[in-house]
């Protein structure tokens, strides 16, 4: 199985745009070793021709432009994007789906009914989409129950829900609903590798406690570092895991849990601009580099 991060940060990405904390400042001026991160997404694939696209972020453009295995390679129009996954319906996973509107053929897009309902009423991004390529959609189940995605071969779905939060604009944002987020097993078939992606994790409960046990490599939420970071940043009162985040330390923290994790690769992705582990010199990274936990980066390759 082949992974491609295309995209490792959190809305906004790094440095954000409009964004003057510790870590974008001392990016911009160079005054701290880091990698600057477009917004999360990744790429799956069992032959490295075919792929199944996670999310559409704002920044796919340039995500997939610096993805040589999916250019055109047949005609004048063509992709090695053959589907997308919707993990939820927020702004920074699903508008790049804008920038997809060239498509010569419908967008076959997967997600669950939920995510369908924001994207159709409160974001309605697939009904602009009916006015260019179309769209196909593939509902997914929330019950760990599997399935296949055509073109994509050897590669077999399961989802289920999470608990996290509605985009602030969905009409359920305060009245949460099965599969307003969910993580995905992605098992290879001929050989029995797993991965298990969730970059929104709220909270660990025991059916994501077995699919992350189970899994040879864990790609997951690492958006903040400490529960009240967006505070201690001066930038508002929000916290962690009122935002759907599972923080990283403390009790009962990420790091916690993956330190009891049986697999062989634990990666962070979705990763807040004012996540200290930004920062490759910071205490933070040193405590993630001595637990064997990995940040995820833009162009980041995973073989399993």
């Amino acid at each position: 199985m082949k992974i491609r991060v295309l995209g490792a940060g959190a809305g906004g990405g790094f440095p954000q745009w409009n964004c003057n904390c510790h870590n974008c400042k001392r990016v911009r001026s160079g005054a701290m070793r880091a990698k600057r991160r477009t917004q999360s997404s990744i790429a799956v694939s069992s032959d490295g021709n075919h792929w199944l696209l996670f999310n559409a972020s704002p920044d796919i453009r340039t995500q997939l432009e610096a993805f040589p295995d999916v250019h055109p390679k047949h005609g004048i129009r063509d992709s090695g994007i053959k589907a997308i996954l919707l993990i939820d319906s927020q702004i920074d996973h699903t508008t790049g789906l804008l920038m997809l509107r060239e498509s010569t053929l419908p967008l076959e897009i997967y997600c669950t009914e939920m995510v369908r309902q924001d994207l159709s009423t409160g974001f309605p991004l697939f009904g602009m989409l009916e006015h260019y390529c179309k769209v196909n959609h593939h509902p997914v189940p929330v019950d760990g129950s599997g399935f296949s995605i055509p073109l994509i071969d050897d590669l077999r779905i399961h989802t289920h829900a999470l608990k996290s939060k509605a985009p602030p604009y969905s009409p359920h944002r305060h009245d949460p609903h099965p599969g307003d987020n969910i993580g995905v097993v992605i098992e290879q078939v001929s050989t029995g590798q797993k991965l298990y992606y969730a970059p929104g994790l709220g909270e660990i409960e025991p059916h994501v406690a077995q699919a992350m046990q189970d899994a040879d490599c864990v790609l997951v939420d690492g958006t903040f570092w400490r529960h009240d970071e967006m505070s201690q940043a001066g930038i508002c009162d929000k916290l962690a895991l009122d935002m759907g985040h599972l923080p990283q330390s403390g009790e009962g923290g990420m790091i916690e849990f993956l330190n009891t994790a049986k697999a062989r690769r634990k990666i962070l992705i979705h990763i807040n601009n004012t996540n200290p582990i930004l920062d490759e010199d910071s205490p933070e990274r040193m405590t993630l580099d001595e637990a064997g936990i990995e940040v995820s980066f833009d162009g980041m390759e995973i073989n399993l």
